[in-house]
Order: C-alpha cells, then structure tokens, then sequence
C-alpha cells in the first residue's frame, strides 16, 4: 500500500535559530503520515535521512516537501534525485508549487524542467546568501573585529583539568585517565597540557 511521507530539512541546529518546526506542521496539515526530517546543510552531498528515505521509500508512495531547497541547494544532486522519484515510480508534491506523479515511471517535461530551473535558483540563492557572508566577514575584519571563536586562554581551562593537572604533570597520571577523568578528548587534553608547559 502506497504511503504519503514528508520530508523537512534545515541547515543548523535549534538553537542556532532554525526551527524545523514550520516544514512539519506544513507537511502534517498536506497529509504526509510519516515525516522524515534532518540537519544538513542544503548542498551537503550526504544526506543520510534523505538518502535512507529515497533508498526504502516503496514504489507508488507519495513524498511531499515544503519547497525544492529542502531536497537540495544542488541542481546536480537534484537530478539525481528526480531521477530516483521516477525510477522508483513516485510522486513529488512540492507545496503550493508542482506535483510530479511518476507512479507510471515518466517525467512530464515540462514539470522536469520547471523543477530543474527552481533547482538552479535554488543553488544561486545560496551562493547570493554566501557572498553576502564574506562580504560581511571581510568588512568586520577591515574594522578590526575578532571573527571567529576567541582563541583559549588558561583562563578558559575547565577547573576539573587545572585539579588534575599536576597528577599527569609528576607522572602519577596519564593522558588517557586524565582525559577520561575530566570528561575531555585526548586532542583537547594535549591542546591543554601544550598551554600548561
């Protein structure tokens, strides 16, 4: 029996301040009974979820996405999925945009090249949206601004790595069971030991 799933992506984690929300209340309201969603950037060439999803999606099942960009910001990696959704005999519901039913394994032409062209606006609008980084990067940097994460200082070291340094400092402690005691990774510890000496 075909199934209808729903498909929502955003780049960045929640608390950097993409709710991934929105796509899901959309996706539930299209009727979309199973809903699939992931963190990952738009033109990340692995996208695990999708990848998953497309690999066991059942033939004549319905995938419905909130707009093209949440399939891919790539017009290549686009392609390749229309070419998934007719092979595995699909339908792609792109809200309020274009439906392409390959349940009868073909593509209309004209839907293809409607979807093929939002892809390539898709993929402009993230190198605009890239521009506009470096150029804002740049001009902090011209006005002397920190970009980036300030560097560590032994100030910044955890109080648990400053108690436990000098066991591993007279040799009663190794890097091992000073990063597990600490709760740190080995590079972060020798990071750290590099700043104590």
């Amino acid at each position: 029996m075909s199934k209808i799933y729903g498909f929502a992506r955003v780049s960045l984690a929640e608390e950097k301040g993409q709710d991934i929300n929105r796509q899901v209340r959309e996706l539930k309201a299209a009727g979309a009974t199973e809903i699939i969603s992931e963190r990952v950037h738009g033109d990340a060439k692995v996208k695990p979820q999708l990848d998953f999803l497309l690999e066991h999606i059942e033939p004549n099942s319905t995938l419905i996405v909130t707009e093209v960009s949440r399939l891919s910001r790539s017009t290549q990696q686009l392609c390749e999925i229309l070419n998934t959704i007719k092979e595995k005999h699909l339908r792609l519901e792109i809200l309020n945009s274009v439906t392409i039913d390959c349940r009868n394994g073909n593509i209309d032409a004209m839907s293809m090249a409607f979807l093929q062209m939002a892809g390539v606006f898709s993929e402009l609008e993230l190198s605009m949206i890239r521009a506009r980084v470096r150029s804002g990067m740049a001009n902090a940097r011209a006005k002397g601004k920190q970009i980036g994460r300030r560097p560590t200082t032994k100030a910044d070291l955890p109080a648990v790595f400053i108690k436990y340094y000098p066991a591993y400092a007279n040799g009663s402690m190794n890097v091992t069971e000073l990063a597990r005691i600490c709760s740190l990774s080995r590079p972060t510890v020798y990071k750290y030991i590099k700043m104590m000496e």
